[in-house]
Formats: C-alpha cells, structure tokens, sequence
C-alpha cells in the first residue's frame, strides 16, 4: 500500500502549470500589440514639424495681428431643401470690431473630413454684400465636416475654423 501512495499524485500539483500557462499568454498577447504598434506607427505625428517648429513666431505673429483687427465671423449652414443630398449653403458674416460690415473679402474654405480621407475639397465663397459671403456646397457624404476659413484682403487676413454637419 505504501507503493501505490507513493506514485499517486499530490492533490493541486497542476497549479502552478496554470500560473505558468496564465503570464505565458499574456506575455504572448503583449509581444502581438508591441509588433503591431512597431509596424503600423511610423512614429511621425506631425507632417514636417520642424519646419513648422521653425515657424512658430510667425504664426504667433499673425495671431496677434489677427485678434488686432478685431473682425468677428459668424457661420450659418442652411441644409438645402430637396435637390442634392449633403448639400447646404453656408453663409459667413464678418463684422469689424465696430459691428460694422466687412466688405471686400477673397474668401475660401477647405471641407475636411475627419473620419474618411479622400472626400476634402476647397471652395471659395462668394462676396453678398453688407459682409456676407455665400457658399452653396454638396458633399459627398453628409455627417460631420471640419471647415477652414481664410478671408483675406491684402496683407489683412484672417482665419476662421468650424465644424458643420450636413445632413
């Protein structure tokens, strides 16, 4: 009977296969997310950053001469009834720090979509009078969409950005 004690199995001596067998996977799913983020990421956030970099002041400067005009822009987006799907007219209000309108604008926009490349455009307004300026856009796809402004006259510029929805 002592022999047979002796070559039975203590109870729990596969414990500490699963302890081993447990980090064994972890350790397997981490060397899985460490090679897919080392292949997939290029490691660039910021397309020509010290270029940019470079450019700080500048762009700090045009900021300052910005605010110094003192023009505030309103956007409307109008969805347009029946016609064309994804489309609507935007119409931008720029007013002087007097509330005066501002006339006299090159204005143009680019129409980024945030979540799908391939669908961006660039378009210019067209000047209303008493400082409005009409765009009358279609989209291919409705939802979301990140407008950059610029209105410009002269060396005077300012920029403008707004996310819209089209529906």
């Amino acid at each position: 009977m002592t022999e047979q004690a002796s070559t039975r199995r203590r109870p729990g001596w596969w414990y500490p296969y699963i302890y081993v067998g447990a980090f064994g996977v972890v350790l397997a799913v981490n060397l899985i997310f460490m090679m897919s983020a080392v292949k997939t990421f290029s490691g660039v956030s910021t397309d020509q950053a010290y270029e940019k970099g470079l450019k700080y002041n500048e762009r700090m400067d045009a900021q300052r001469a910005q605010k110094q005009l003192g023009w505030s822009v309103k956007a409307e987006v109008r969805p347009l009834d029946g016609g064309l799907p994804h489309s609507a007219d935007i119409v931008l209000t720029v007013r002087d720090r007097n509330g005066l309108p501002v006339t006299g604008l090159t204005v143009d926009a680019d129409f980024i979509r945030p979540t799908a490349e391939g669908h961006d455009k660039s378009l210019p307004f067209t000047e209303q009078g008493e400082g409005r300026y009409l765009l009358r856009l279609s989209l291919t796809l409705g939802g979301q969409w990140e407008m950059s402004a610029r209105a410009h006259r002269g060396e005077q510029l300012y920029q403008f950005a707004q996310r819209v929805y089209l529906p």
